[in-house]
């Protein structure tokens, strides 16, 4: 009986190091996983949502806009349009001088009801 208990004692425990270990590598092997790269022009979303307004006679007022707060989004070349942010934190400071502006940013896709973010937005250069 002792030398069951042990066995299974010792069967359990590499057992769960054996489903453990594999998660680990995994995310090592890919840490790209889930990222999407996008070129487009970053918009403030109130005044493009609101009128239309984009490209470069709307570049000053959406570096305004987006200096001020209001949400950033980006009018990318996949005919998609996004709301950006970082990891749960505004972008605006990061984003504000290229309002009107065309960017290539990287980030993590996500969509719902209709709706399109990249989080986790980071420039590529």
């Amino acid at each position: 009986m002792k030398k069951t208990v042990i066995a299974l004692g010792l069967s359990l425990g590499l057992s769960s190091f054996a489903f453990a270990a594999p998660a680990k590598d995994a995310k090592a092997a890919a840490p790209d996983a889930g990222l999407v790269t996008v070129k487009g022009e970053v918009l403030d979303m109130a005044c493009y949502l609101d009128h239309g307004a984009k490209g470069a006679e709307h570049a000053q007022c959406a570096q305004t806009c987006i200096k001020s707060g209001l949400p950033v989004g980006l009018k990318a070349d996949n005919g998609k349009t996004y709301l950006l942010i970082a990891e749960h934190t505004p972008v605006n400071q990061m984003l504000a001088d290229y309002g009107g502006k065309t960017v290539t940013l990287r980030g993590k896709e996500a969509q719902r009801d209709g709706f399109n973010l990249l989080e986790n937005v980071e420039l590529v250069k």
